[in-house]
């Protein structure tokens, strides 16, 4: 028994020295946990911080300055534009610049004297409607703030603040219209980054790829070949997820087949681009594995799918801009839910062109450079 706990000693012990002393391996042991431990503590909240919203103050009142002081007071809405009218109102929310839109009329302290309810107007941008709901109940609990305050100061009146509110895109504020058409753009994306990366990596352990370099096929040809099933099969998976999302969840699309094919071609060509830089550097299927899983939570979770971008420190939405996954489920969403045309979604358009132009040329140089 002793020599047996023995041996086991030295047997882990050249384990772990043999763990220990490669740089890569400390490099991963420590530097993924630290990293996504950090992306859970910004990102993964519903919590609301300085969330931007726009004001149509048609009142100008002493009572209407109070109460949105009394908003903005809590630090959990930034105001980000003054309004001048009603039309002012859809390019706010259509251009996702304003979480939500609070329009108080002419006559809000004159009802509030006469002792009426005086309804203000709360527009949500519901694309997610887990932050609308969130949102909502913030204004609430303000309202109701103001309305004891009030009726303290003036004697028991019954006149209350109302809230009327208007949520775009997702009328009953559903989790399902938010969750379930980002999930075209994300679950096609995880089997599409999973089979490039394990594509050359495959073959490279399997030694097959030596002889298809001596074929007369060039090493474009073979990127090419490599590229255009994925691409194919990323497609036929969003398909699926669509008509199931489409008939049997019955979430209704707003936007135009061609317009959402379109982006999803573009959106699923930078992954593959991805997926082969991945499989390129990799020497076996085993670190293709797990060089893409190492990858894929902070792209999840830096996407939107799920917590909203603007929730994040300022730094991190700008790390986010550099993520497919964001522009592709932002870009879906838009043309399913809001029935978003090409000319709206430029901002998600140019980045994933961009992407694809990078990372299909990048990933054939790797390739080359790695196997001549």
């Amino acid at each position: 028994m002793h020599r047996f706990l023995i041996s086991l000693l030295y047997l882990c012990r050249k384990e772990l020295l043999a763990i220990l002393k490669d740089p890569a391996s400390r490099t991963v042991l420590l530097l993924p946990i630290l990293v996504e431990t950090l992306l859970f503590g910004y990102a993964a909240t519903y919590d609301l911080d300085r969330a931007p919203y726009g004001l149509l103050n048609q009142s100008h009142s002493k009572a209407s300055v109070d109460f949105i002081a009394r908003l903005e007071g809590g630090g959990t809405f930034r105001r980000v534009a003054n309004l001048e009218s009603q039309r002012d109102i859809a390019r706010l929310v259509d251009g996702q610049e304003a979480l939500l839109i609070l329009q108080i009329g002419p006559e809000f302290e004159h009802q509030l004297i006469a002792g009426k309810a005086a309804p203000i107007q709360v527009i949500l941008d519901a694309r997610n409607s887990n932050t609308a709901a969130t949102a909502a109940r913030y204004v609430g609990s303000v309202v109701e703030a103001f309305n004891n305050d009030w009726r303290r100061r003036h004697g028991g009146t019954d006149a209350t603040v109302m809230i009327d509110s208007r949520a775009w895109f997702n009328p009953n504020l559903e989790t399902r219209w938010n969750l379930l058409p980002g999930l075209v753009a994300t679950l096609s994306m995880l089997q599409t980054l999973m089979l490039t990366a394990l594509s050359i990596a495959r073959e490279r352990e399997q030694g097959t790829f030596d002889q298809l370099l001596v074929t007369p096929l060039t090493p474009t040809e073979i990127m090419i070949g490599k590229t255009i099933p994925p691409i194919l099969i990323g497609l036929t998976q969003s398909a699926l997820v669509l008509l199931i999302v489409l008939f049997w969840f019955n979430v209704p699309m707003a936007g135009s087949l061609a317009t959402l094919y379109a982006g999803l071609l573009l959106f699923i060509v930078a992954c593959v681009g991805i997926g082969l830089s991945i499989s390129a550097l990799s020497a076996n299927m085993q670190q293709a594995m797990f060089y893409t899983f190492v990858i894929l939570m902070p792209m999840v979770l830096l996407s939107g799918l799920t917590t909203p971008i603007l929730n994040m420190p300022e730094f991190m939405q700008t790390l986010t801009l550099l993520n497919p996954l964001r522009h592709g489920v932002d870009f879906v969403r838009r043309v399913y839910l809001e029935g978003a045309g090409i000319r709206d979604v430029l901002n998600d358009i140019w980045p994933l062109t961009v992407m694809a132009a990078v990372t299909l040329p990048s990933a054939a140089w790797l390739c080359r450079n790695r196997l001549v």
